[in-house]
């Protein structure tokens, strides 16, 4: 005979009684159906434009067009694999100014952190493109960079401001220079924390790749509208919004899996474990001493 334990009471919030626990229960209900009728809803919608006939969907077995959109893709890993490297690399120089002791440098740091943040980043996009008369590929790597690499500023700053201070005051009383400081003590046990925003901020940089079409980049979404303007049918383009849209999905989801995976495989390190100290023993002597 199994006995049922009591839900033990949460230091956060009650134990749900039986009326509440009904009332969630029915709020699930009436959330699923809710959520099943539009999704039932956009189904009949596309059933109802044609969506789904042949005609719309055969141009996509052409190989000129399985090409463009191969090409497109390309093109879209190829910027964001330029703007990320460039990201990270800016965000950390910037980090570094506005940790250092020199005010100004700080200054000159804060400064640049604060406007390319406030700026939007199709401004910049823009700007770059327009005004310097830069390649659309240049352009909107660089606009992805200034924008992108002043957040990472400051998610560095702050995921190695949130290590425990004793930690710094440790290393600083073994010699260390502060430079030391950073790059073997404070970095190390800040990146874990700071890993899930910083993979976070690279999607944000893969999806802005496709303000690349504003500036004639033939990237994935450029490749899209060119399909789209040369079929024979009219708006909507659902066919290729739903071709586009899953691919962007799934590169985002894969970006999320492969920072999981490395926080996970980093929790596993044995190099970032803590080690456990003995006892002292009695009779243990430092060199030297009597």
């Amino acid at each position: 005979m199994t006995t049922r334990t009591a839900p033990t009471a949460n230091a956060l919030y009650d134990i749900p009684g039986p009326h509440t626990r009904k009332r969630h229960r029915l709020y699930g209900i009436v959330s699923t159906v809710l959520i099943l009728a539009l999704i039932g809803w956009v189904i009949y919608l596309l059933f109802d434009t044609d969506q789904f006939t042949a005609a719309k969907w055969t141009p996509f077995e052409y190989k000129g067009i399985q090409e463009l959109l191969l090409r497109g893709l390309g093109n879209t890993l190829k910027a964001f694999a330029y703007a990320a490297v460039l990201s990270l690399a800016l965000g950390a120089v910037l980090a570094v100014g506005r940790l250092s002791e020199h005010r100004p440098v700080r200054w000159v740091a804060t400064i640049l952190v604060e406007f390319f943040r406030a700026m939007p980043v199709l401004v910049m996009i823009f700007f770059i493109f327009v005004a310097l008369k830069v390649q659309p590929l240049p352009a909107l790597v660089a606009g992805l960079t200034l924008y992108n690499g002043s957040v990472l500023a400051e998610v560095f700053r702050t995921g190695i401001n949130s290590v425990e201070r004793g930690q710094r005051e440790a290393a600083y009383a073994l010699g260390m220079r502060k430079t030391q400081v950073t790059t073997f003590v404070l970095a190390p046990q800040a990146i874990r924390a700071m890993l899930p925003t910083i993979i976070s901020q690279l999607v944000v940089a893969l999806k802005d790749t496709s303000l690349g079409y504003l500036i004639t980049y033939e990237e994935f979404l450029h490749a899209g509208k060119l399909i789209a303007s040369n079929l024979d049918y009219d708006l909507p383009f659902i066919p290729v919004v739903m071709v586009i849209s899953p691919i962007y999905i799934g590169m985002c989801m894969l970006l999320s899996w492969f920072a999981t995976w490395v926080a996970r495989r980093q929790r596993r390190n044995p190099k970032t474990e803590a080690v456990g100290v003995g006892p002292a023993q009695p009779g243990t002597l430092m060199p030297g001493g009597r």
